[in-house]
């Protein structure tokens, strides 16, 4: 019976790892693997238990050096919305502070719900740079307030 539990568990954790970008349980997978062989040889459920956890862990203490290599270091590169932050943009509607309405600025080829920075009004056709982003909202100041 422990042979068909070990033998599930390996397949679940090996699909598991499939269905994600990142090493998540490869790490178990072993460890299954290791307590089905335990299992296999008539070994108690304990033994078996403490062969999935030992094995589980050696394998993800091994590896980790290794793993650690293959991710990209050093900083990270803006992905999405957050590399709009720096660029320039141009008001398409008033810009004012977070109390008034919200404005529009057109930055990285998209129309964006934007505030001014300083609070101060900022009317269309001016040119503006990205502060920050919340959420969805650009915060940006004029061009010439560098």
């Amino acid at each position: 019976m422990e042979v068909w539990l070990w033998v599930a568990l390996a397949v679940a954790f090996g699909v598991l790892e499939a269905m994600t970008a990142g090493l998540i349980s490869i790490w178990f997978v072993a460890g299954a693997v290791a307590a089905l062989i335990a299992a296999m040889l008539q070994c108690t459920l304990v033994v078996q238990i403490w062969v999935f956890i030992i094995v589980s862990a050696l394998a993800l203490l091994i590896t980790r050096p290794f793993i650690k290599k293959l991710r990209p270091q050093g900083t990270p590169v803006p992905t999405n919305a957050d590399r709009v932050v720096g660029m320039p943009g141009v008001v398409t509607q008033e810009v004012a502070d977070i109390a008034s309405p919200p404005g529009a600025v057109r930055a990285d080829g998209k129309e964006w719900t934007a505030y001014s920075e300083s609070g101060e009004h900022i009317p269309a056709g001016t040119r503006v740079i990205v502060e920050r982003l919340e959420g969805v909202k650009l915060f940006v100041r004029p061009e010439s307030a560098a």
